[in-house]
Formats: C-alpha cells, structure tokens, sequence
C-alpha cells in the first residue's frame, strides 16, 4: 500500500447553521481565538507527515483561498509598520503546506465535493478531513488513523463514543466486532433516532479512503436533484470490502454547531499563552443571571 501523502477538505458546504454571518464569511473561516477553524485541519494533517493539501470550495469561499494565498503587500505592510513577527507568522502559514484549490460547481453533496478532488488523487489512498471536527488531543488524531491504515490496508474512519440521545446528529456505525479501538464495521446508518442505532459510535468527520473505494463512490447513480454523501459509497463498498473504524484518542468539538463552536473557542483560550491566564480569570468572575 502506497504511503498517503495527499488530504482533501472539503469546504464548500454553505453554513447554513451560521447564518447570518455565513451569507459573506466561509463557515471554515470562523476564528478559533486568532486562528480560523481550517487551519486548525491543516495543521492536523501537515503534523500527520502531509503536505499536499487539496481543498474544495465553492461560491461565496473566496476568503479561504486569499487565506492560504501569498501576501506581498500585507507582509510589506506589516514590516514597515515594525511587526515582523506577524509577517513571518503569515508567511508560515503561506508556506506550511502545497496547497490546490478545486471548486465544487454546486452544492451536491460531500462525496460528489471529494469527487471533484479525484483526477488529483489519481490511483492513491488519500486522507479527508471534515472541517466541523477539531480535536485537542496529544497525538494528532490523523496520525493515529495513518499508523492503523498501515496495518489494515483498507478504508478508515474516525469514531467517537456519544450519548446515545445524539445519535440523531451524526452518522452512526454498526459494529461487527472490534479490537481494542479498532472497530470491523458491518454497516453505517445516517443519523438514526436514538431507539434505532446499532451503536453509539459516531462517524468524527475524519477518514482514509482507498482508490476502490473512491471507484465505488464514482460509479453510484443519484438524480439531478440528489446529493451524492461519502456515506453512500462506504455503504456500498462496505457490502463486498471491509471497512473500519478507529475510536480516536482526544479532545472534540463540533465547530459545525453553535454550542459546540463556543466550547472550542473557550477552551483553546483558556490554553493560549497570552490570553489564558487573564481569560481564565474573567470566565471564574463572570455573574450571568
């Protein structure tokens, strides 16, 4: 199995849980403290060893790309005004990784979005990365799914235990069996009610998919007005391939939800070097009736 040195995000979603802010703003652009929450994504993967990031846009992303994008007159700018330390900061994020933007004509879905991406990946397994799943954790988790694949050799997804009253919120797998947290998986249901799932294990946004895999996802048939979601290829592939899931060790957040969004944006405060001490101070004094 070749080594994966390719990881897909798939950015083109609207954010329609973020309006109004998102009708001008990409939803993955929404600052985590000082940072926005795809670069957090970015680093994730560049960490994991990856440096050759495809991401998928649409109308109304153009701010991810300029994001990304080298900055001559800002950093300029910037240096002239005696702030070289946030020039070098931008020029670090300019140069972190190859990145290649590939636009999704129209919202249809996140795997007719991977699909977009599949001339790119050609015939190697790629790694994709959600951009409502951040972790804290101390091992990055794309790097605990790399070092899995490499001993499975076979389509990868990230799991995390939820309540079981949640289940209606997210893909939920169907376990066979499993393996400390390697998990062989029978089935995925897409946000079953709490009564129906077969698991509390929940699909976290985070996957390896192989080239047969991807091929399977290609050749499912959907109507014009349909969308076509990843999910529908892994359940078609799942019927004659094994597919596999890894509970991942960390820290997550939802930044796709309002709740979740703000529970990440005060804990990475509370651990900033600058802001934590003092923001940590302001959270203990704060008297909200």
């Amino acid at each position: 199995m070749m080594k994966i040195k390719k990881a897909i995000i798939p950015a083109a979603g609207l954010g329609t849980r973020f309006l109004p802010a998102t009708k001008s703003l990409a939803k993955e652009m929404l600052p985590i403290v000082d940072k926005p929450c795809i670069q957090y994504l970015v680093e994730e993967a560049v960490e994991s060893g990856i440096k050759d990031i495809i991401i998928i846009t649409g109308d109304g992303k153009d701010s991810i790309e300029h994001y990304f994008a080298h900055s001559k007159e800002f950093q300029k700018h910037l240096i002239e005004k005696g702030n070289k330390e946030a020039a070098d900061n931008l020029k670090k994020i300019e140069k972190m990784a190859k990145f290649t933007f590939v636009r999704q004509p129209s919202p249809k879905g996140d795997g007719d979005a991977i699909l977009c991406a599949k001339e790119l990946v050609k015939d190697e397994p790629f790694a994709v990365l959600f951009g409502d799943d951040i972790y804290d954790s101390r091992i990055p988790p794309l790097t605990q799914m790399l070092k899995k694949f490499e001993q499975l050799e076979a389509p990868l997804i990230a799991l995390e235990e939820i309540e079981f009253k949640d289940c209606g919120k997210y893909g939920i797998v169907d376990p066979k069996s499993h393996e400390g947290e390697i998990y062989y998986l029978k089935g995925l249901i897409e946000k079953p009610s709490p009564k129906k799932a077969p698991s509390n294990l929940a699909i976290a946004g985070k996957y390896i998919i192989t080239p047969d895999l991807l091929e399977t996802l290609a050749k499912i048939k959907k109507t014009a007005d349909s969308e076509l979601r990843l999910i529908d290829g892994m359940r078609e592939y799942i019927k004659k391939s094994p597919i596999y899931g890894l509970k991942i060790q960390g820290l997550r957040f939802d930044t796709g939800d309002k709740l979740g969004y703000l529970k990440a944006v005060v804990h990475f405060a509370q651990k900033d070097e600058t802001l934590g001490k003092e923001f940590k101070k302001h959270l203990q004094g704060l008297d909200i009736r």
